[in-house]
Formats: C-alpha cells, sequence, structure tokens
C-alpha cells in the first residue's frame, strides 16, 4: 500500500484504500487484518486505521472472527444475489427518470465518461476500472433528479465494489461492459425512458448471474 498524507478526510482515504486490496484480490477473504500493519503500510496512526476498519466491518466487507480479529469477509451468493435484484431496481428507476428529464446533459456530459471508461478497461487497473464505473453511475444518479437514488444505494456501494473487484479480476471483459454503459446513455440521449430502464436491469442481472457462477463453480475462497 502507498503512504497517504494527511487530510481531513484520512478516515475516508484508510478505508479506500484498504477496499482497494479487498477489490484488487490483495487481501483475499478470510484473510486477518491488522491494525498496526496496516497504519505502518500507510504511514498514518491507528486511530483513522480503527475507524476505517469499523466503517468496512458494519458495511460487511469486514467480519468478527475468534481471538478479537477481523478478517477479509467471503462473498456469499445469496446476499450478492438479493444486492444486485434490489440495485437493478433502483438503477432501473435511475435510468428511466435520467431520460425522462435530463436527456441533453446525457447526451452533451455522458460521452466523456464512456471514453474514460474505455481507457480504464484498457488499461487493467482494476482500482480505475471500478472508479470509471461508479462516476457512470452517479452522473445517471445525479441525472435522474431522485435524490433518495443515490442515498438508498450508498450503504451498498462499498460491498458493490468489492464485488466488483471479483468480477473484473476475473474473465468479464471489461471493454463489453461499456459498450452496454453506452447504450443505456445512448436511450437516455434519446429520451427514451422505457428502453434505459429495461438495458439497466438486464445489464445488473447479467454482472450479478456472472459473479454468481463464479462463486458457485469456480469455488472463490469462502473464509479460513
Amino acid at each position: 500500500m502507498k503512504q497517504l498524507t494527511a487530510q481531513p478526510n484520512l478516515v475516508d482515504q484508510v478505508r479506500d484504500a484498504i477496499l482497494e486490496e479487498i477489490a484488487s484480490g490483495s487481501l483475499a477473504p478470510g484473510e486477518r487484518l491488522v491494525q498496526e500493519r496496516i497504519a505502518e503500510s500507510l504511514g498514518v496512526s491507528r486511530q483513522p486505521v480503527q475507524q476505517a476498519l469499523a466503517l468496512l466491518l458494519s458495511q460487511g466487507v469486514l467480519r468478527d472472527a475468534p481471538g478479537h480479529r477481523l478478517i477479509v469477509a467471503p462473498l456469499e451468493a445469496n446476499y450478492v444475489r438479493q444486492m444486485y435484484e434490489m440495485r437493478a431496481v433502483i438503477e432501473g428507476l435511475a435510468m428511466r427518470e435520467a431520460a425522462q428529464r435530463n436527456a441533453d446533459r446525457a447526451a452533451k456530459q455522458g460521452p466523456a465518461l464512456i471514453e474514460a471508461g474505455r481507457k480504464a478497461a484498457v488499461s487493467g487497473s482494476v482500482p480505475k476500472m471500478i472508479a470509471a464505473d461508479m462516476k457512470f453511475h452517479a452522473f445517471v444518479h445525479e441525472l435522474c433528479g431522485n435524490p433518495l437514488v443515490a442515498s438508498t444505494l450508498a450503504p451498498h456501494m462499498t460491498y458493490m465494489q468489492r464485488v466488483m473487484g471479483q468480477v473484473l479480476q476475473r474473465d468479464h471483459k471489461p471493454r463489453a461492459v461499456w459498450d452496454e454503459h453506452e447504450t443505456m446513455l445512448q436511450a437516455i440521449a434519446a429520451g427514451d425512458g422505457p428502453r434505459a430502464e429495461t438495458l439497466a436491469r438486464e445489464h445488473i442481472m447479467s454482472a450479478a448471474e456472472f459473479m454468481i457462477s463464479g462463486l458457485q463453480e469456480k469455488q472463490l475462497p469462502t473464509g479460513r
């Protein structure tokens, strides 16, 4: 892990750094996290590390283990499916409302996000691909004009990034994901709410099926 400079949102920075290690596979399911080691690696005190670990524990990314230990939580297929099902409904709503309210803005500003996403995919960097994906969906949430969309999804997005990391490490062909994103953006820009909603639901549930099949068939680690 690279060392961090002290800033007001240091706890968030530490959380993001730990999450990046988990999403990229550097910290595997079942692996123990030690506050002292993380603090030393990041060049910070133990306090922001302790707070960051508590956040990740509350968000389901970490789990308590015997001996007062914290470990990376295993990915559970049922929970992943339920999370994606919930997200598909909300993202579908966001896409539909974005098309109805901000088609012009989507047409003007959206292509730059698609291009950035394609560049991230070509780079092969899991953190960059995750960040690009998050920015695209955050843009749609903003376009939809319903503040409850982002706030409802927010508690799940940290876990979602962890799931995305597992997907992107495998044979997911991330550039095809951006083809799907571009098709959704085109529907929004055309003002076609029903099509945008349908495409969003299909996109998200396709990702869910891929991830779940990986958990079940490839036997990804489920803890130690």
